[in-house]
Order: C-alpha cells, then sequence, then structure tokens
C-alpha cells in the first residue's frame, strides 16, 4: 500500500495524468454537477483496478504452475527479486529498463483507435472502458505489484493484491485536478518516484535473498 500510494503520487500523475487531462477537457462539462464529475471519475478508476485484477488473477494463476517445488520457487523468487531490482532503478530514471515498452503500445495504432472511440463517447460507462485501457497498458509499477501477484501462486490472492495496488493509487488520481499544479512543482513528484522506486529495489533484493535461500534449502 506505501509503494502504491507513494507511486502514485509519483509516477502514475506521469503516467495516467495524459488520460485523466484528455477525457476531463473532452469528456466532462465544466457545468455538470460535482455528483457527475466524481462518478465520472469514479468509473474511470473502477475500471483500472478491474484491469489490474484481472492482470492480478492472470499473474497468481502462472505462479502457481511455476512454483511446483521448493527449488523451482527458490529460483523463480531470486529472478523475480532481480527484476523488482531494475524495475526501482528504472523508475527512479537510472537505466532505461522499462520506458520503450511504456511507450510502444501507447503509440500503438489499435490502441489509439479504441482510445479515440472513447473519447469520444459521452456514455458514463465509456469512462469505464478508458480506466480498462489504461490499466492493461505498460507500466512500471504495475509490473511490480503483477510480479508480487504472481509470488502469490494463486488466482484469488494474486487478484487481490492488484485489488490494493488500484484502491491506494485511487485518492492521487481522483484528486489529480485540484493538486496538479503542486505535484508538478517543487520537486514533489520527483522525491515521490525515487522513495518508491527505493522501497521497491530493497524489497527486489529481500525476494532474491528468500529465493536464493529456497535453493540452497532444496539442494541440500
Amino acid at each position: 500500500m506505501i509503494v502504491a500510494f507513494l507511486g502514485s503520487l509519483g509516477h502514475c500523475i506521469g503516467m495516467c495524468g495524459g488520460f485523466i487531462v484528455a477525457y476531463s477537457s473532452s469528456k466532462i462539462d465544466a457545468k455538470s454537477s460535482k455528483f457527475r464529475q466524481f462518478t465520472s471519475h469514479a468509473f474511470y478508476s473502477l475500471g483500472r483496478i478491474t484491469s489490474y485484477i484481472l492482470i492480478g488473477m492472470a499473474s497468481g494463476a502462472l505462479g502457481s504452475v511455476v512454483a511446483f517445488s521448493t527449488t523451482s520457487m527458490g529460483y523463480f523468487y531470486f529472478f523475480i527479486g532481480i527484476f523488482m531490482v531494475f524495475m526501482g532503478f528504472s523508475l527512479m530514471g537510472k537505466i532505461r529498463f522499462l520506458t520503450s515498452l511504456e511507450s510502444s503500445l501507447a503509440t500503438n495504432d489499435f490502441v489509439k483507435n479504441i482510445f479515440s472511440h472513447l473519447i469520444h463517447s459521452k456514455s458514463i460507462y465509456s469512462f469505464y472502458g478508458l480506466g480498462m485501457l489504461n490499466g492493461f497498458l505498460p507500466c512500471g509499477l504495475v509490473y511490480f505489484f503483477a510480479v508480487s501477484a504472481a509470488t502469490t501462486g494463486s488466482i484469488l490472492w494474486g487478484g487481490f493484491t492488484m485489488l490494493i495496488f488500484g484502491l491506494s493509487t485511487m485518492p492521487a488520481l481522483l484528486g489529480f485536478g485540484y493538486i496538479v499544479g503542486f505535484l508538478k512543482g517543487s520537486g514533489f513528484r520527483e522525491i515521490m518516484i525515487k522513495i518508491a522506486s527505493i522501497v521497491i529495489i530493497l524489497y527486489g533484493i529481500y525476494m532474491s535473498y528468500l529465493g536464493y535461500m529456497s535453493v540452497v534449502s532444496g539442494l541440500k
């Protein structure tokens, strides 16, 4: 929850801010009621969370297949931990581990066509569709939590892990329109990204250590 919340104040604002600005300016009438505006943003967030839960369930199912012995689970944890360390450094901007992947799908013609259809629709459910589309786009924090979901080895707990992630990112994205000026200035966003990245790196090192110990104990 801490990583997700801090990451939402930094990385998510940068990644999802464009979506929010786009649909807020083209789909939400400034004269509409506060309830209508809140409902629109809430449907968008629910769409994102739905995608995250599906990703978590799929990751948990994958983890349950991989984890068929203590030794194999150890190797799985070890390499996942290394992957998390690289993700942390990438989020911090030290390496270009995720940048090209994050931008590839966002500029895909198929994705752009779906986005164009949803952005021009006035239906309240189109906000939900935009949220789902955004949820499936490549994102470093989503990768981190999807990997965490995979380590649960369970469809149920994998989905729950991603549910927690989605709920923890809601406050920042729901309030984005009100605090965007503050988040973009004074280096606040960069500080939050660095803190979240450090936590991810430390957790990745811990995961690798657990994997190493499992492999060692399994080989004895």
